[in-house]
């Protein structure tokens, strides 16, 4: 019988792998702190799920390869992975300036996650951004204080308005103090060397379905399935790996899941854009010379003529109407709010002199906020 290896050897051969793991995971740790800083610079999401998919799917095949268990070694990565996201949160933390905390509906590659890298992106002081699954979960989070702001997609230029997210701004605990126009293209993307001809499912946000509706139309063997983001619609079918199936969604999107883009540019021809609001707890500063709108909240006294006397006392004002929108009230039936977007700050005169006319023919009236308007989109 061949001589044993001494033991005492062998756990000095241990201990050195030992130290090589440590090392391996201190140079980790330092790139996990480095990944950190360049999100915050460049406005992007902290944790990022689809990209640990990802990272995890990999490992799993080279623990395969190395002749390990991939599902404890899963097990560990994951760890890892929490450890990494806690080391970042914890640098964050001793940053000098606090970075701004965005959320935002939807997973990174998302609109909602472009339009919110468009406009907070080289931020001085940084901004973390999170996406959630809904506009609900945003501003519940913006309420109990875990994000600073909040941007909600709230109407298109195709589909028309967002109904949630109106709905949300009429719960309360949250202010408009800004918006953004976004340009929005879509793409048709499907699995690496899948045809048109083969799809028979396309995945995406309701929104998004309806903006495509005419090209939809063009490909009747096509059912279209709703899905809570156009970026995770994308995701699935990456992961579904059917090249029946495909998604409505971003060239981000399609970069950052790998797929192919079948057919370009599937919004209307004329041009296909998404205006977001900015929500915060609070009131903003505005500079003096922006120009501005407000944004009101009006329910109705239930008398016949009444919205006409409305949109007369604004008009008599020199108030100009920008946008009027109206949501049913839960629990009454067909009675309705009013959603109206005022060209003016709320405390110049002649908006001040409309809001008191408008008092006596509203049971309700709340003012959704002030803030600087995006030139051109009105005209």
């Amino acid at each position: 019988m061949a001589d044993l290896p001494d033991i005492a050897r062998l756990r000095t051969d241990i201990e050195r792998i030992d130290t090589e793991i440590m090392d391996a995971l201190r140079r980790r740790m330092n790139l996990a702190d480095d990944i950190a800083r360049t999100k915050v610079a460049d406005a992007s999401p902290l944790r990022d799920p689809p990209r640990e998919d990802l990272v995890l799917h990999r490992v799993r095949e080279v623990a395969t390869a190395h002749g390990l268990d991939p599902h404890e070694i899963e097990r560990i990565y994951r760890i890892i992975m929490d450890m990494s996201v806690a080391r970042q949160q914890a640098l964050i933390q001793r940053l000098d300036t606090t970075p701004l905390r965005v959320g935002y509906p939807g997973i990174e590659g998302s609109y909602s996650h472009l339009a919110a890298r468009q406009r907070y992106k080289g931020r001085s002081g940084g901004v973390l951004l999170t996406g959630l699954e809904t506009g609900r979960e945003v501003l519940e989070a913006l309420r109990r204080g875990a994000l600073d702001l909040a941007l909600l997609p709230i109407e298109n230029t195709s589909a028309g308005s967002m109904n949630e997210t109106y709905d949300l701004l009429a719960e309360g605990g949250a202010v408009i103090i800004g918006e953004l126009v976004s340009q929005v293209d879509h793409r048709l993307l499907g699995l690496p060397g899948s045809r048109l001809e083969e799809v028979r499912t396309v995945l995406s946000h309701p929104q998004a379905i309806s903006q495509c509706e005419a090209f939809l139309r063009k490909v009747p063997w096509i059912r279209a399935l709703p899905e809570y983001d156009t970026s995770a619609a994308a995701l699935k079918v990456r992961e579904r790996n059917d090249p029946t199936v495909a998604a409505i969604a971003s060239e981000s999107a399609a970069q950052r899941f790998g797929l192919e883009v079948l057919v370009r540019d599937i919004q209307p021809s004329s041009g296909n854009y998404t205006r977001f609001v900015e929500v915060s707890r609070e009131a903003a500063p505005i500079p003096a010379d922006a120009h501005c709108k407000t944004s009101l909240m009006v329910v109705l006294e239930h008398k016949p003529g009444t919205l006409g006397q409305v949109l007369t006392a604004l008009s008599q004002r020199g108030v100009n109407l920008a946008k009027l929108e109206s949501r049913p009230i839960p629990g009454q039936p067909w009675r309705y709010r009013f959603y109206l977007d005022l060209e003016g700050h709320a405390a110049d005169a002649p908006l001040v002199a409309a809001l008191q006319d408008l008092q006596p023919l509203t049971s309700s009236m709340r003012l959704l906020g002030t803030y600087p308007r995006v030139e051109g989109l009105h005209e």
